[in-house]
């Protein structure tokens, strides 16, 4: 799969400002950071360990139940303790078993019939089994409030699951899916469905089990390492020898001794650790950044090599509206802010040009271009129609006001008048999102909407968006397909509407779209579903229902999501790059397995 999309060919210099920084900082802010009373641990060589960042401050870092929100997973348990089933390979477009060994379905795509490795155990010795994987689905099909992950998609497909023998279990689905093992068992983006042991949570209550408890060797996982310690800004893991991989014969042990991601805060941290080769992997940083830390650590990489550096995330970034909130229940308010958005500025402001805008909902990989190209008509523009925009708000009865009050208003029937106003959330660990709404914001005030944004802890942020305490966000949520149309389309689905306050299963369709057009293009999304991929039958069906979908302006597409990812060369080599591809680059998905696995000592 090809994804050499071309960016934008202007770069800014770097800017002074964070150069400073980074010489006046001292390497006290280091040791505040990874200061989590190591000292109880046994002592393992910087030369031996590996030092992630990790993406945002964790509420409660002692709950590892992945199927409740807010649960720890991506700081290091779903990429070194919980092992996957099977890996979409980005690069080479292949499913790679792991865990598993096959994933095959009948002729009419409803059966499918999964096989899994012998001799793989729990890190406490018991068999991991197809015991263990009929009872994690059981339990996600008997959640009758569709709140714990991944239950919602589960029931969406699933009517039964069993055991044919202790290596073998077949899904019984309630139609044709030819998509089920990407889709959920092959980490397609970020995680899947974990599989649960059952001798530890079988008399566990699911929505109240915190799964934590080092002593009895909690959270138990399959992989190479087990958690050592866990605290508000470290999460610390040491290196199993005892591993199933290495008895089997799967794959040697891997070269790190120690894992250890720490929550760094704010750019200027990271940038310092990395500087100080105190950080071997940066989880995203803006293009200034990364040249500052390159010219005093020049063993930093990146994908590739030379501008803009960056990998093309399969998680476009947008604009969600709350669809039940005045005025923005009504679509063409939706799309007057669709209109007076300039996403090429937000891709030179914001992104420092390393970045493109989306010409639809979905990502711009090679996969999805049939797809793409098959609604030119469909395109959103890249610069902005302001007078069409302000046309749209007029035409709803909406004035600009004069003199100091520049903001358009509206009487409303009470007798009151309403200043147009809007507030936009973000995610307070991501400062690409912060310095997307900032530019955003700039935009619509000068257009005549007063708007505004927030930066709110990510567990909050996507609680917001579940229970619908938002008037919009700048989010990433129609993240999900990367070589066929149905997993994003589904996303918006009539089946996930929740009324406010009770939470939209998965974080899908948390914008609250419904009615006719909902209902028909739910409709469509659910043909699509059923069809073999790549089916002729998809092209028609699938343009209709995005037909509606912009009708409505469900959401407001930005631009493409680029991450810079640096890695630091100075211990560890192996890190994945445009050369050395055999495997994409996030290191906060679970394909980060295959990576670790990889790493090899510098010296």
């Amino acid at each position: 799969m090809s994804h050499q999309t071309p960016l934008s060919p202007k770069l800014p210099l770097v800017t002074s400002p964070i150069k400073n920084m980074l010489k006046i900082l001292k390497l006290s802010c280091l040791m505040l950071i990874l200061s989590c009373s190591a000292l109880a641990l046994k002592p393992v060589d910087r030369a031996d360990t590996v030092i992630f960042d990790a993406y945002g401050r964790i509420a409660n870092p002692y709950i590892f139940n992945w199927m409740v929100p807010g649960a720890t997973r991506s700081h290091g348990m779903h990429q070194s303790v919980w092992e996957p089933l099977f890996i979409l390979n980005y690069e080479t477009d292949e499913i790679e078993p792991w865990l598993g060994l096959s994933f095959t379905s009948n002729d009419q795509l409803d059966i499918w019939t999964l096989k899994i490795r012998d001799e793989v155990k729990w890190a406490d010795g018991e068999a991991y089994d197809a015991d263990d994987i009929v009872f994690t689905i059981d339990l996600l099909l008997n959640d009758e409030t569709l709140s714990l992950g991944e239950a919602a998609n589960m029931q969406q497909w699933i009517g039964s699951v069993e055991k044919i023998d202790p290596l073998t279990v077949q899904f019984n689905l309630k139609a044709p899916n030819p998509r089920f093992q990407l889709d959920y068992f092959s980490v397609r983006v970020w995680g899947n469905v974990v599989i649960l042991p059952q001798h530890v949570w079988q008399d566990k209550d699911p929505f109240t089990f915190d799964n934590f408890d080092l002593n009895r060797g909690w959270p138990l996982g399959t992989g190479p390492y087990r958690l050592a310690q866990a605290t508000e800004t470290e999460f610390i893991y040491d290196r199993r020898e005892d591993w199933w991989g290495l008895e089997t014969g799967f794959q040697d042990l891997p070269q790190p001794k120690r894992l250890i991601w720490v929550v760094t805060g704010v750019e200027e941290n990271r940038s310092l650790l990395a500087a100080n080769s105190e950080l071997d992997v940066v989880g995203g940083i803006t293009l200034g950044a990364f040249e500052a830390i390159s010219a005093m650590n020049p063993n930093m990489v990146a994908w590739k090599a030379k501008m803009p550096y960056v990998w093309l995330d399969p998680c476009p970034r947008q604009i969600s509206l709350n669809h039940t909130i005045p005025p923005w229940d009504q679509p063409d308010m939706r799309r007057a802010i669709s209109l007076i958005i300039d996403r090429q500025q937000i891709v030179e402001i914001a992104y420092e040009g390393t970045s493109f805008p989306s010409k639809s909902i979905f990502v711009a990989y090679q996969g999805m271009k049939p797809y793409i190209d098959a609604i030119p008509h469909l395109w959103i523009p890249e610069t902005s129609d302001v007078d069409e925009g302000k046309r749209l708000l007029e035409a709803r009865g909406w004035r600009l006001g004069s003199g100091k009050n520049k903001f358009y208003q509206k009487e409303m029937t009470d007798g009151s008048t309403q200043t147009l106003s809007i507030n936009l959330q973000t995610n307070a660990a991501g400062i690409e999102l912060r310095r997307v709404a900032d530019v955003v914001v700039e935009q619509l005030r000068t257009a005549g909407i007063n708007a505004s944004n927030r930066a709110i802890e990510g567990a909050t942020w996507n609680d917001n968006k579940a229970f619908g305490k938002f008037e919009g966000v700048v989010d990433w949520d129609a993240c999900g397909s990367v070589n066929e149309p149905w997993l994003t389309m589904n996303r918006y689905t009539n089946q996930f509407y929740r009324p406010i306050g009770a939470r939209a299963p998965g974080n899908n369709n948390f914008v609250r779209w419904q009615g006719s057009k909902a209902d028909r293009y739910s409709q469509l999304v659910a043909q699509i579903g059923v069809l073999p991929l790549g089916g002729s039958g998809i092209e028609p069906l699938f343009t209709e229902a995005m037909q509606l979908f912009l009708e409505e302006q469900v959401i407001i597409p930005l631009n493409q999501a680029i991450m810079l990812i640096p890695f630091d060369t100075t211990y560890w080599t192996g890190w994945p790059t445009e050369t050395n591809n055999y495997i994409h680059p996030p290191m906060w998905w679970m394909s980060a397995h295959r990576v670790i696995h990889n790493l090899k000592k510098a010296r």
